[in-house]
């Protein structure tokens, strides 16, 4: 009994660790992917005055980074899976940056459509590698908060690009550039000198970690080991091989795409429009705009710190989940039908919603699937769901060159984040586990089995 409590106290003590040394880590890379994704959103009148981007285009060339996002997640994730993530968090951040900062020299449309092709070609891979990355370092029982904490990392990165951005923007003519030039520029420069940090700062397995002791290594080896097995008996595969793609196929990980799809429909046609809406409000400027549009940002962290909390003490994830789209949903619609003002006051409540689906819905597939197959069903469902990301800015453009107004987009957003909480009941939940296995994840968690009947 007493070996148990000091394997119990070396494992708890691990996780101590890595919250402080590692988290921390990958939240600045995720801030760097942040900027990087969302700069063109305050850039839009910029690039339409001195390049002649018009709605559309820059909607098409927003939404391009998606479609390459999509066709390279998967290659990518293979290739992680053979260098490590360390190797290959580095070489995504590092080329990321690379082509971000090709971003200030842009002349035409045909080369922002390059150029936003090949962005999300080198960015494929990064969230689905940090969340394979947290399933080899992190037991189920914490896995949900860590995850919860890095994508809390993202609406930080989304408040924090508005003001960076106005900043940079009001640098216009300094130097012989544009405003628009600093910011991509200086935002492509910082991904790649974080990438080359991250590089000797992560370590790749367990037992590279210098950071922890020796039983701290074997406590949180013997608990990732203890769960990679649970996973295999319950799949029926002990002591046999696992077809990964029988497995992609299952209905519950097309059903987790579909889901996902709306969550990124709206958090990217908010990324990318929200400056426009606020612009519509009398008075503002580049700086004003920047700092404005960080309101939905912040008001989305304060409600995914609440909602990891509900979530760690939730049977099922999946009232939360629901609740968290119809809110979405509901201040969406509202925003429609608003004045600009409070069109802004309606998306921060909406952020607050489809920002908190984000780590709600992550937690699904994380303790859901079979161990070798994460990787690639993470990969899958990401790059499908970050199709979004290609259907709303696109979708958007084309909406507002056309009418003038975002308005109908907005209707659109609300009614896909209804059809997506009703979703999420058809997918299957597993029945809590026995005793022993609740102590070995350290959490109690219900888990969901996309193979079995609820």
């Amino acid at each position: 009994m007493q070996s148990v409590d000091i394997a119990v106290a070396d494992l708890a003590s691990a996780m101590k660790k890595f919250f402080r040394r590692v988290l921390p880590v990958m939240l600045v890379m995720l801030v760097c992917n942040q900027l990087n994704r969302s700069n063109i959103g305050y850039a839009q009148d910029h690039l339409q005055a001195d390049v002649g981007i018009g709605a559309a285009a820059y909607g098409f060339g927003a939404g391009l980074f998606f479609i390459a996002y999509a066709i390279f997640e998967l290659p990518s994730n293979v290739m992680m899976e053979k260098y490590g993530a360390k190797i290959w968090l580095t070489r995504i951040m590092v080329s990321w940056g690379i082509v971000s900062f090709l971003m200030a020299f842009v002349q035409n449309e045909m080369m922002f459509y390059v150029l936003r092709f090949l962005l999300g070609a080198a960015e494929a891979g990064f969230f689905p590698a940090v969340i394979f990355y947290f399933a080899r370092w992190v037991p189920a029982g914490q896995r949900g908060k860590a995850t919860a904490v890095f994508i809390a990392g993202s609406s930080v990165a989304a408040a924090l690009s508005g003001p960076i951005a106005g900043m940079l923007l009001s640098l216009h003519d300094v130097f012989g550039l544009r405003g628009w030039q600093w910011l991509f520029g200086f935002e492509g420069v910082l991904s790649v000198v974080v990438g080359i940090i991250v590089f000797f700062f992560l370590d790749a397995k367990i037992q590279d970690a210098k950071w922890l002791t020796a039983a701290e290594k074997s406590a949180l080896n013997a608990t990732i080991d203890q769960e990679d097995a649970q996973h295999t008996t319950a799949n029926g595969t002990q002591g046999g091989k696992v077809n990964r793609w029988k497995m992609l196929l299952n209905p519950q990980i097309l059903l987790l795409c579909g889901i996902y799809f709306s969550v990124q429909l709206s958090i990217y046609a908010n990324t990318f429009w929200l400056p426009t809406i606020v612009k519509q409000i009398p008075g503002t400027t580049d700086l004003s705009v920047g700092f404005l549009s960080s309101i939905p940002w912040v008001c989305a962290v304060f409600a995914m710190y609440f909602a990891a909390k509900w979530q760690d003490k939730a049977k099922s994830k999946r009232p939360l989940l629901v609740a968290a789209l119809l809110v979405a949903a509901v201040g969406t619609l509202a925003a429609a039908v608003a004045t600009p003002v409070l069109a802004l006051v309606f998306l921060a409540i909406a952020a607050m919603g489809f920002k908190s689906a984000s780590p709600l819905f992550w937690t699904i597939p994380q303790s859901a699937l079979h161990p070798l197959v994460l990787a690639p069903a993470i990969a899958i469902i990401n790059s499908l769901g970050n199709l979004g990301g290609f259907v709303a800015p696109f979708g958007f453009g084309i909406i507002k060159e056309q009418t003038g107004s975002v308005v109908p987009g907005l209707f659109a957003l609300a009614a896909a984040s209804t059809v997506a909480a009703i979703l999420v009941y058809f997918l299957k939940e597993r029945k809590p586990a026995a005793e022993a296995t609740e102590k070995a994840s350290a959490a109690g968690t219900t888990r969901m089995e996309p193979s079995t009947a609820k």
